[in-house]
């Protein structure tokens, strides 16, 4: 059983009063004053990506994806040695796990096209075949979990009308399915309850007003479980061991999201976790003896372990103190797996033995040839914005950087809108930084993690209220005095790409270059081109953002396209050629106009990827080339 991180609900999965700036929550240590190694860009992309984590039948054995060969493919770990050995062998489409089969070493997989998004799900027989089980064109599946019985497993597609997403349940042997529910609503299917009576829903308005539903599968009843009045976030956990009871967070009246219990039978409800911070994810191991309940503390994910009858905190000795993703329980309920990242660590894959509570470490992603006391952490900083609001976010200094050797510096804007910039490992921040740039990767307004009125408000006021915490933050970089108050550039990827964009139109004479990543300059047509697959969350994109018909005239105002006569400073724009949420027509017209004010513009395309460069030989071109582009137009730049 595997947890995926879950936060507030942000547009990026559908498509991270004061009078100065303050230090807060962890002092981190920045060894300023030594020289560090440089390192080339081949040295860090030695680094291995890990992602996802499934146990074996016998628990001897982790299931994770690896791109030790520059693509994703399916790796095995031994859980006693922490060695690895490959099980695909990919070398174009990345390979995605989803888990083990329960009784033996069979597993299920998904991968795209190239980037499209839409993904099959495939099964690696024992001898090493691939079946696809979800065979067809211009469909998109997803697996969601095992039967309790071990005998099934479930699997939801659109096959049959791409804007809805069926549930099939599918056999262990032979891999018969059945449809289980039919959808005609645009619901998202959350959890299937362990004697499979119940299916729960996601129901999403907008991003900050959501239900949770319940079908009977016996009564064929359809039923919610959190009416309300107003704008309340909820979002399903998954069903209690006993099948009769369903877990999920809510804010309402309050500020952060809190984890309740909701008994089917007598529709009582009760508080079952509450932080400081927003409740992430919880759910229980494979016979319920555990919870495990995941907090955004800060930008950072802690988890806390419960005994799941009396609520008791099980001690957890050792835990890393970066980001944690992926909790994965053994079946036998002995042992946890998950990854932690840092600033200067990438993701590491680690196991808690729960008899006695104790973590060690199984392996590492960080290349042998990086000493890791060359990196730097990052450090959250708050200030005060344009209007007095706090606006938090991570700021990395480079090695070195000094009153009397001031460093180029770059605001790092995150995708979304709704987005979150935490404290685990970006290679390219830290490529940038090692090579002498200062990022700020600044969560301004509209960001989630810090509250629900943070997170709303930017509402309808994208490239304006919070491109105005960008421009604020040059304030805070310059009171550092380590920073050159004339080589600030700003950098960003999807949403934070169009922020990069709209500060070149919008406030052209702020920073003086930007670096766009498949960021939208034309509102109206990204809205309009919005993949089928997404109809459950169209509307919450049109409250969010705007509707391209009835907000035309907005949204033409807010797109950097229609004033990029404006653009006056050099602009590097990166884009997939099969990207399905900003389509590559949006780099390519905004290129086309910067370039007729005769403005250093570099474009380039990568034809085999999609919303994001998943293959090393990708990503190394594209942060090779932004770091030389930063060179010429930033650090050399008078």
């Amino acid at each position: 059983m595997t947890i995926r991180i879950r936060t507030m609900f942000v547009i990026a999965v559908a498509f991270a009063v004061m009078a100065g700036c303050e230090s807060t929550r962890r002092a981190v240590p920045t060894a300023t004053d030594r020289a560090p190694n440089r390192y080339t860009i081949e040295q860090f992309l030695a680094v291995t990506d890990y992602a996802g984590a499934s146990f074996s039948s016998d628990g001897s054995r982790i299931l994770v994806s690896s791109d030790q060969t520059g693509v994703f493919n399916a790796w095995v770990i031994n859980v006693a040695r922490g060695e690895s050995s490959a099980l695909t062998e990919s070398t174009s489409e990345a390979i995605e796990i989803d888990s083990f089969f329960p009784t033996d070493d069979r597993f299920l997989y998904h991968a795209d096209q190239e980037g499209d998004e839409l993904d099959h799900i495939y099964v690696r027989e024992r001898d090493g075949t691939i079946v696809d089980l979800t065979p067809g064109e211009k469909l998109k599946a997803s697996f969601l979990n095992w039967a309790r019985d071990d005998r099934t497993f479930f699997v939801a597609t659109n096959e049959r009308d791409n804007r809805y997403f069926d549930l099939y349940e599918y056999q262990v042997e032979g891999y018969a399915r059945e449809m289980i529910y039919r959808d005609e609503t645009g619901l998202q299917i959350e959890a299937i309850s362990d004697d499979k009576r119940y299916i729960a829903f996601d129901s999403r308005r907008t991003t900050f007003d959501s239900d949770v539903l319940v079908y009977d599968r016996q009564t064929h009843r359809m039923r919610n479980l959190t009416e309300h009045e107003g704008a309340v976030a909820n979002e399903t956990q998954g069903f209690g061991p006993d099948s009769r009871s369903l877990y999920f967070t809510t804010d309402e009246d309050h500020e952060f999201a809190y984890l309740v219990r909701f008994d089917l039978e007598s529709g009582e409800r009760r508080v079952v976790v509450r932080a400081d911070w927003d409740v992430q994810f919880a759910e229980f191991s494979r016979h319920g003896t555990y919870l495990v309940v995941g907090i955004n503390n800060d930008a950072r994910t802690e988890i806390r372990l419960y005994l799941t009858q009396t609520m008791q905190p099980v001690s957890l000795e050792g835990i890393p103190a970066g980001d944690i993703s992926d909790v994965t329980f053994s079946s036998d309920e002995t042992m946890i797996a998950f990854y932690s990242d840092s600033g200067r660590s990438p993701e590491s894959l680690w196991i808690t033995r729960l008899a006695d509570g104790t973590t060690s470490r199984l392996v590492s992603g960080l290349s042998a040839e990086i000493d890791e006391r060359d990196l730097v952490e990052g450090e959250v900083v708050r200030f005060a914005s344009y209007d007095g609001l706090e606006i938090p976010g991570l700021l990395f200094r480079p090695h070195g950087a000094s009153g009397e050797a001031k460093a180029p510096a770059l605001v790092w804007v995150h995708g979304g809108p709704g987005g979150q910039s935490r404290v685990g490992y970006n290679g390219l921040v830290q490529y940038l930084v090692n090579h002498g740039y200062s990022v700020y990767a600044i969560n301004n307004r509209g960001s989630s993690g810090y509250g629900k009125a943070f997170y709303r408000a930017d509402d309808r006021r994208h490239g304006d209220a919070d491109l105005d915490d960008c421009v604020a933050a040059k304030r805070m970089l310059v009171d550092r005095g380590w920073i050159d108050p004339e080589k600030i550039g700003i950098i960003g990827g999807s949403y934070g790409g169009y922020m990069v964009l709209a500060a070149l139109a919008f406030r052209p004479d702020e920073f003086a270059v930007g670096v766009d990543l498949f960021g939208i300059s034309n509102w109206v047509r990204t809205l309009e081109s919005i993949p089928p697959w997404w109809e459950s969350v169209r509307e919450a994109l049109y409250v969010e953002i705007g509707d391209p018909v009835k907000d035309r005239d907005a949204l033409l105002a807010k797109s950097p396209l229609f004033h990029a006569g404006n653009i006056v400073r050099p602009l590097m724009v990166l884009q997939g050629a099969n990207d399905p949420r900003v389509i590559k027509p949006e780099s390519d017209d905004i290129v086309e106009a910067v370039r007729r004010n005769r403005v250093p513009v570099e474009y380039i395309v990568f034809d085999d990827e999609g919303h994001g460069f998943r293959k090393k030989e990708n990503r190394e071109e594209a942060y090779r080339r932004i770091r030389e582009f930063l060179d010429v137009h930033l650090r050399a730049a008078r």
